[in-house]
């Protein structure tokens, strides 16, 4: 599929005449040839660094960077639908005592699966994750904003704090 595919973007960039090119990409695009993923609204395929990750606590309205102010991560959405994502504290070392790796698998997060738009929310199916409780489906909610993307989680309890919350990320996209 992949070589089709390749095989139709490079057929239209070599077509002679723009109504050639444009037919041809028609004819690919409704066979499914050339992917939807990256085209559907808001179009998140690309490249982010996590810029902030803040938790809001549902019963009082509290704020707290559970990565600390400055974390550091990244999530990548493929044109193909796959995502990865992978956060970590703005502190993370190498560990030197069991109590160092405890900090190490508490204060992180990293997932991968596949991924569906649907509107303004993008649901992460994820099949392999740190922390088994992230597995299966993972509602997002998502705003894009140029080169900007927050998630928000839906409401959720911490693996880090053991409170309800909902997590706001903010990611920069990677040029």
């Amino acid at each position: 599929m992949r070589f089709v595919r390749r095989h139709c973007v490079q057929q239209v960039g070599a077509a002679a005449g723009a109504s050639r090119a444009i037919i041809y990409a028609l004819v690919c695009m409704g066979l499914g040839l050339i992917a939807p993923a990256w085209g559907a609204p808001p179009n998140v395929a690309g490249n982010w660094k996590l810029v902030s990750f803040v938790f809001e606590e549902l019963a009082t309205g509290n704020r707290t960077n559970p990565l600390g102010e400055h974390p550091k991560g990244y999530i990548i959405y493929t044109p193909e639908g796959r995502m990865i994502a992978l956060g970590v504290h703005e502190k993370a070392r190498a560990p030197k005592i069991d109590e160092d790796r405890i900090d190490l698998h508490k204060y992180m997060f990293a997932y991968s699966g596949r991924y569906t738009v649907e509107g303004e929310k993008v649901i992460h199916h994820v099949d392999v994750s740190w922390n088994e409780s992230f597995s299966g489906d993972q509602v997002r909610f998502v705003k894009l904003e140029g080169d900007m993307l927050t998630i928000k989680t839906a409401p959720n309890r911490s693996v880090i704090t053991g409170l309800d919350v909902v997590g706001v990320l903010v990611f920069a996209r990677e040029r």
